[in-house]
């Protein structure tokens, strides 16, 4: 394995925003330095100690009157070991040298019992050593800023421009707003803090036929990002009042729309529907902990597994999809991950072919790579990192700008599918079905009004094998979700995927309404 220069990275390389000062003034280094200390005191051949603190706050509103306002924090530290090859962990919620010292203690005596279970001996991908790092991710202002009596106003504003429009009966509104902060420090000698700040806004909409016992809705496209409050304001990157305007129309539409003929049908995914199909069969399958096997007794594994790399047909030449922890406003996106290796982009699928995996500095060795691309995550202080998805996007065109009427322009008779709703896929990510939430049948190269009860149905190598074109840069959008579970005990991670509009050809779309026996 080559030898990797030990660097310095000076902070302001780093960060143009600021840490809170209330997480700076946590004794950070002298708790590190009790618990790396007695950690190697006790025989640990590596250590990391990390502070992680969670502040949230998720507000609910139905038809503009609060349901529920929910302020939550949690603090705490851990310190993880290798001790004879083997992993140690132990957690503790007080933040004194005394807890500090115990769990690193604790961890070691955890590791040395293990040991002899242990089939895999532990090894470390090399990594540079960060020192005084600091790291923030990019958002004016700070949601935990604003009074909530500020927030809980503008929800009901956009409450009221939806209920007042002909044919809304209900409407619900909320948002999930977290802070995440976070000291690493390890026995190479990195220090680490970080600051992360997101937000997942929502509106839906509900119109009932008392007559008929049903009821159809539809909701924000508006996907959660790792922006602050200013993404719900007049200033935001996202069009709030153009959306509530049409929700009302788009909704009476569906509800008198035909249900759809079942059978082949050429597709133009839209980016608000196509990034979770990514999500499900590209950025899960790619996880190197899946594809060996880790995954199996919970979350599933893969069929994409390490003999197939470099020799996997994934999808068709026009496909290119990246790992991203460096994307901007991405959920995923981090400075570090919590095995302290500095966040990276790399490619898993070029030109249709598989070619790479997500994996952390344990893993990386494994597959024969010297450096780990930086997919460690934990979720809590008390929860063990593990390896956890980067940004995985499909990437646009970068030759032609393809409008999605350009795409729309190539179908003569097909389905735009805006939005995304249900999905089911099998445990090796390899046969799926999703829904969506807008329809609009294709004929001749136009829009012709909207179609209902549709899915769409395909393994994920025929899927992506369909991919004929992608749109341009000017059709990509970044979706995501906050939560992506994994592992036992439960994790869960919010995740952001990029990708342009693009046209599959011949997929199998079913009837929803009739597979239900409806």
């Amino acid at each position: 394995m080559a030898t990797i220069r030990l660097i310095s990275v000076p902070v302001t390389q780093l960060s143009k925003r600021h840490v809170d000062p209330d997480f700076l003034a946590l004794p950070l280094r002298e708790l590190a330095d009790a618990a790396l200390d007695a950690a190697k005191r006790a025989g640990a051949a590596h250590a990391d100690f990390r502070v992680h603190r969670l502040v949230t706050q998720s507000l609910n509103l139905r038809d503009s009157v609060v349901q529920s306002a929910v302020d939550s924090s949690e603090i705490g530290l851990a310190v993880r070991v290798i001790v004879d090859g083997t992993w140690g962990f132990a957690s503790q919620s007080e933040l004194s040298v005394a807890a500090a010292v115990d769990a690193a203690r604790s961890a070691v005596g955890v590791a040395t019992a293990l040991r002899a279970l242990n089939r895999e001996f532990v090894e470390l991908a090399a990594e540079p050593v960060y020192t005084d790092a600091m790291w923030v991710s990019r958002y004016d202002i700070d949601p935990f800023d604003v009074p909530t009596n500020e927030k809980v106003d503008l929800l009901a504003a956009y409450s009221d421009s939806l209920r007042s429009a002909e044919g809304i009966d209900h409407v619900t509104a909320s948002v999930l707003q977290v802070k995440e902060q976070s000291f690493y420090a390890d026995l190479a000698g990195s220090a680490i803090t970080q600051q992360r700040v997101r937000l997942h806004p929502q509106l839906e909409a509900t119109t009932v036929d008392q007559e008929a016992g049903a009821f159809e809705s539809m909701r924000t496209l508006a996907p959660p990002v790792s922006r602050g409050w200013e993404y719900l304001g007049r200033e935001s990157t996202w069009d709030w009042a153009d959306e509530l305007e049409r929700i009302p129309y788009w909704l009476s539409e569906k509800v008198k729309s035909p249900s759809v003929e079942p059978g082949p049908k050429d597709l133009v995914i839209d980016p608000t529907n196509l990034w979770l199909t990514i999500h499900e069969s590209i950025g899960h399958a790619t996880e190197y902990d899946r594809a060996i096997g880790y995954e199996a007794a919970y979350a599933g594994t893969s069929f994409a597994t390490p003999d197939k790399l470099g020799k996997l047909k994934y999808g068709s030449t026009p496909m290119h999809v990246t790992a991203d922890r460096t994307e901007e406003y991405g959920l995923a996106s981090t400075g570090f991950d919590d095995d302290g290796v500095a966040a990276q982009q790399w490619d898993l699928v070029r030109d249709g072919i598989l070619v790479g995996y997500q994996l952390d500095r344990v893993f990386a060795p494994r597959l024969g790579l010297e450096r780990s691309n930086g997919c460690s995550y934990a979720d809590s202080p008390h929860h063990v990192p593990i390896q956890r998805m980067a940004n995985v996007s499909l990437q646009p065109d970068s030759s032609v700008d393809r409008t999605i009427d350009d795409l729309v322009a190539r179908v003569e008779d097909g389905i735009y599918i805006v939005g995304d709703k249900s999905w089911s896929i099998d445990m090796q990510r390899y046969n799926f079905q999703f829904t969506g939430q807008r329809f609009f049948r294709i004929r001749n190269g136009r829009l012709e009004g909207q179609l209902r009860d549709v899915a769409y149905q395909a393994t994920t190598t025929d899927f992506w094998g369909s991919m004929e074109v992608v749109g341009g840069r000017s059709t990509r959008r970044l979706g995501g979700a906050f939560n992506c579970g994994k592992a036992q005990p439960g994790q869960v991670a919010a995740v952001s995927h990029g990708c342009p509009a693009a046209l599959f050809r011949g997929i199998n779309v079913l009837n929803t309404r009739t597979e239900a026996g409806a």
